[in-house]
């Protein structure tokens, strides 16, 4: 393993070897730990360092359960994310708490007061005395981690994943998902405390035992091009992200910039976490013409944590396959009905992203709403069963059954629909706008904003609330960086106007500040907390917003 510093400078190496002795060096200090007993909970704030993974492993060995915590301090500002650090560590029931020396003075701030063994750096922790008995690994059945999900759409819960259904999940990824080889090579900024950057990026290196190199998340966002850097200086073959991170990407790279690069080993460039649009992929794709680049070596994916990452895998060296769809069709309907070529400029169209087939062991149905089980391209529920999936939320039985069957059927919450065995995933179900009985993705009325020249794709949020005077309000936030106030009110008529001829609905279209709209700890757009804070505007000024167009206009 190779770190980077945000100079693009070696931080760290360390190889699997020293890694297993350092892990177990650690672990027996672990276990030295007053009170600390078998299957207890240890917290690590999981910023991108040797230490994580050092700590990562040593619960491993010491038969302790890891739970990899957020090491980011968003605009929210230090007082949130202590917050949120004092919530999880509490929620998780932790009996010790780590993390590096940028985040140990918060990680002392947050657990102030909370009964721990020890809340302290690895550097502490190896100070202490260790056992002499010997380490006994984890069991098959027992706890290898707890993932907490995003929150996107609800609370944040501890997904509890067994060392069975993590080894199940890697298994799959790394012979069939991504036919590893000994040749292979891994770069990743995905943050430790997100499923992809943990089981995708961390995970299968180590099981597959091939190298990899990384940089930290927030890194990476503020030099997007050391990506492509580092891919390059590392001869990396594999490499991750969501949509908006190879957008971002794109953004900082000017024309002619693509051939400074060679990334023509770049066999796998993975993409998920979020709902795929293939505009995003293909300004990457325009923008590092000349570094060697192909764009058949995208490969959309589809999972969630609860499932330890992978559902499925697109099929390699196809790049990105788009089925499309009569948007009416869906709205009305919910069915994906194909439209030609020669109709596509026509007829109103969904674009939606092939995400390939299940992987092995894992079974996929689409269910209606009373749980009948859909033919091909009849838009429901996606409900996956594995032996991957979680043993369930942690200690909270009662959101286990609302999304988890006595014979281990998941529902994932995602809607979507099934072609020629492949998943192609339209949106969330919490996240529907429902008006007058019709139903709206969200992502069709962002798309309309994200189309003007000032707005960036993942500028936008749409969703709807409870109005006293229509039933239901439907709210379009977009972020805006136009400083001039008649473009301002020209850019909110435009969005009005064309979402109404579009969908014949009438939106509230605000503008708020640039970096305003909230997303998860793993980039996905928040539309339930952006939910929740205009509400709140509607009393305060929490959102800075500009005249609002909507119905009343």
């Amino acid at each position: 393993m190779t770190f980077f510093n945000g100079r693009g400078e070696v931080h760290c190496e360390l190889g699997y070897r020293e890694l297993r002795a350092q892990a177990m060096h650690a672990a027996r200090r672990l276990l030295g730990l007053v009170d600390i007993k078998r299957g207890d909970r240890i917290a690590l704030v999981a910023e991108t360092r040797s230490e994580f993974v050092i700590l990562f492993f040593a619960c491993q060995y010491a038969g302790l359960v890891p739970v990899p915590l957020p090491a980011t301090v968003s605009l929210g500002g230090r007082e949130q994310y202590l917050r949120q650090l004092r919530f999880l560590i509490e929620n998780s029931g932790a009996r010790a708490a780590f993390a590096t020396d940028e985040f140990v003075t918060l990680l002392h701030d947050a657990t102030a007061g909370l009964d721990l063994a020890l809340a302290a750096r690895l550097e502490d922790l190896l100070a202490r005395p260790a056992i002499d008995d010997a380490l006994v690994g984890s069991g098959v059945d027992e706890i290898a981690y707890v993932q907490y999900t995003s929150g996107s759409t609800r609370v944040a819960r501890g997904a509890v994943i067994t060392q069975r259904a993590v080894m199940c999940n890697l298994t799959a990824i790394i012979s069939d998902g991504l036919a590893l080889t000994p040749e292979d090579r891994f770069f990743s900024w995905l943050p430790f405390y997100h499923d992809m950057g943990l089981v995708g990026k961390l995970l299968v290196p180590v099981a597959g035992q091939v190298p990899a190199a990384y940089v930290g998340t927030r890194e990476f966002a503020m030099r997007p091009r050391m990506w492509l850097t580092l891919m390059d200086r590392t001869r990396s073959t594999i490499s991750f992200g969501p949509p908006f991170g190879y957008e971002l990407c794109a953004r900082r790279l000017r024309d002619g910039d693509g051939a400074r690069f060679d990334l023509h080993r770049w066999r796998i460039a993975g993409v998920g976490a979020e709902m795929i649009r293939p505009e995003s992929l293909a300004s990457f794709v325009r923008a590092v013409a000349g570094s060697g680049f192909n764009g058949d070596a995208f490969v959309p994916s589809y999972g969630m944590a609860e499932v330890g990452l992978a559902i499925s895998f697109a099929q390699r060296g196809r790049g990105v396959g788009i089925d499309y769809v009569d948007r009416n069709d869906c709205v009305k309907h919910r069915r994906a009905r194909p439209v030609s070529k020669l109709n596509r400029e026509r007829a109103p169209i969904r674009a939606f992203v092939d995400c390939g087939a299940p992987l092995p062991g894992i079974a996929v149905e689409v269910r209606g709403p009373t749980g009948d089980i859909l033919p091909e391209r009849e838009i429901g529920t996606l409900w996956v069963h594995s032996a991957s999936v979680m043993q369930g939320y942690l200690d909270q039985p009662e959101a286990t059954a609302e999304v988890l069957t006595p014979d281990g059927w998941l529902d994932t919450g995602d809607l979507g629909y099934l072609l020629d065995g492949r998943i192609f995933v339209t949106g969330r179900e919490k996240d529907m706008i429902i008006v007058g009985g019709r139903n709206f993705w969200p992502q069709d009325l962002e798309y309309v904003a994200e189309c003007q020249d000032t707005v960036r794709t993942g500028d936008s949020m749409a969703f709807s609330l409870p109005d006293d005077d229509t039933g239901e309000r439907v709210v379009l936030l977009i972020q805006s960086r136009e400083m001039d106030p008649d473009a301002r009110v020209r850019l909110q008529h435009t969005v009005h106007a064309h979402i109404k001829t579009e969908f014949g609905i009438h939106c509230h279209v605000e503008l708020v500040d640039a970096q305003a709209l909230p997303r998860t700890s793993s980039g996905k757009p928040s539309r339930s907390q952006a939910r929740r804070m205009y509400a709140a505007s509607l009393e305060s000024t929490d959102l800075a917003s500009t005249t609002t167009v909507g119905s009343s206009s």
